[in-house]
């Protein structure tokens, strides 16, 4: 009898879908990769509704002290996107090649160079070109 994959968290949009499907078909993870993954998951949906308030309205607003500033939901997305990079990282997936990363103390940031098989599975996120 096949393995059954764990199952997508309920809510979950359509990034986090992709993203879970994506990682969950191929790894075995333990309870907390699986933790890591579903706040990735999160992560994911947040940065689509942040993406969907940002494309409604200006880049830029004016701020209580009348200062042009970019809208908070761009503010928003950018931290977003490197918290789910970290998040990424943090799972240690292995890459083409089956290395994994470094073993650290903390989360390895999301600067540094990453294996082909995550960037790919970003790229399939649209969350980079």
């Amino acid at each position: 009898m096949a393995e059954r994959l764990p199952a997508i968290p309920k809510g979950s949009g359509a990034s986090a879908r992709k993203l879970w499907r994506s990682i969950v078909s191929v790894y075995d993870l333990d309870v907390h990769e699986e933790l890591l993954l579903i706040e990735a998951c999160r992560t994911a949906d947040r940065l689509d509704r942040l993406a969907a308030e940002a494309a409604d309205n200006p880049v830029t607003v004016v701020n209580a002290r009348g200062d042009q500033v970019p809208h908070p939901a761009l503010t928003e997305a950018r931290q977003q996107g490197q918290a789910l990079a970290r998040l990424l990282a943090a799972l240690r997936l292995p890459d083409d090649q089956g290395h994994r990363g470094q073993r650290r103390g903390a989360p390895r940031g999301s600067y540094q160079r990453r294996a082909v098989g995550l960037h790919a599975a970003r790229t399939d996120l649209g969350l980079v070109a």
